[in-house]
This record gives structure tokens, sequence and C-alpha cells, in this order.
């Protein structure tokens, strides 16, 4: 499959159970082994943050930071971590313990981490998915401040209507395929032709569409 990102591009990866959504994201990050194809960018130049935090929460905010600077061998590691609670608003939440944290400042502490070396590219595994309707809008101003700075970003998401209000491109994948790479309004229209029902909304037509894929991956009548 290929994939391509603009600097400043958000994309959404969607696709039903087992499409390979995270497995493309793990072989971008370079934490997974390929037996084919390759990546652009070298690894210091892609930030990965996986589903589930990868913090620690006897440390402080500040202390996960400088911990995660010096595994990744960040210059200046200081300076780093000063602009990395900036940028994710956790300047008031810098000596607090991480697991004092809400979940969605916890996330912020995630996302803060992939985004250590400056990447070009960052990669979400899921962001939201275990988030509060306030802590996901909060996630996704965050979010947004760094795709207007110039990182792409690319995200995996079970939620369609998610991908729909936020994603510049959707990539839809099925069978560890790119079935579709559009923006969502096109996305729309062509998942609407797929299933034959010109009325859908955009999560309707991609839950169908989503049935419509995994009965031809079962190889079972669609």
């Amino acid at each position: 499959m290929n994939v391509s990102a603009q600097p400043g591009e958000l994309i959404a990866v969607i696709g039903p159970n087992g499409a390979g959504k995270t497995t493309l994201l793990r072989a971008i990050a370079g934490v997974l082994e390929v037996d084919a194809g390759t990546v652009s960018l070298t690894p210091a130049e892609i930030g990965w943050v996986p589903q589930q935090p990868a913090i620690y929460g006897k440390l402080s905010v500040r202390e996960n930071l400088a911990l995660f600077a010096a595994f990744e061998a960040v210059a200046d590691r200081a300076a780093v971590v000063e602009r990395m609670l900036g940028q994710a608003g956790l300047e008031h939440r810098a000596d607090d313990l991480v697991g004092t944290l809400s979940g969605g400042n916890q996330q912020r502490v995630n996302i803060a981490i992939g985004l250590l070396r400056a990447p070009s590219v960052l990669l979400l595994d899921e962001p939201s998915s275990s988030l509060d309707p306030y802590q996901r809008g909060r996630m996704w101003e965050f979010i947004a401040s760094l795709t207007q700075a110039g990182t792409a970003v690319l995200f995996t998401t079970h939620d369609v209507a998610e991908a729909e209000r936020h994603a510049d491109r959707v990539v839809v994948l099925a069978e560890g395929r790119v079935v579709f790479d559009l923006p969502p309004a096109e996305l729309h229209s062509r998942a609407r032709e797929e299933i034959g029902d010109p009325s859908a909304d955009f999560e309707t037509a991609f839950v169908a569409l989503f049935a419509h894929l995994e009965h031809e991956a079962d190889g079972a009548p669609a």
C-alpha cells in the first residue's frame, strides 16, 4: 500500500477490524519489521504515539518528559521539556504526578512524548478512544495547533464521524490494502455510490461500506 502526507496535513486511517490500521502506523514508525516496502523518512523524523499511554503515573509530567527525552537522546533536554510543556498546554501541571491527571491530560503527555524530537510526521493510534467529549475536543484543538505549525499527522480511528470532522484526507483500509484515499466529502460521495444509497449520511454510509468490505474479505455475497 502507498500512503503519503504533506506538511500540515491531517490524515485519518479507518477500516474494519483487522484491516491493518495499527500495523500500518507501526510499520511507518519502524517499530514493526516488514518484509517489503520503504519509508521515505528516518525514524528520527517520525513520532509514534501508541493507543495506550506509555507514561509513568508515579512521575510528574516534567519528569516523564525528561525521562523520555533522555531515552531519545534529545539534545538540550531541559529546553525541549519546557518547550513541550508549553506546546501541550501543561505548564500548570508540570509538577503534578501523571497518575493524578485526567485522561485528556494524560493523552496530551503521551502526544508530547511523541513530539520530543520535533518530528515531521506524527502517528497517533486511536488518540481519542478513551476520552470524554470535552477531553476529545481539547485534544483535537491541540492536534490542530500541530498541523497549523506544519506537522503532518496520521491517526487511526473507529469513529468515522471524527474522521469526517477533522481529517483533510481519509485513507480506508481493507485486508491490508488501501481501497480509498480521498478528502472526506469525496469519500462520502463514493461510499454512497458503493452502497447504492444517495441519501446516507457519512457514518451510515461507512458502516454499510465496512460491512460490504468484510463480506468481500470473507468471500461471502455482499
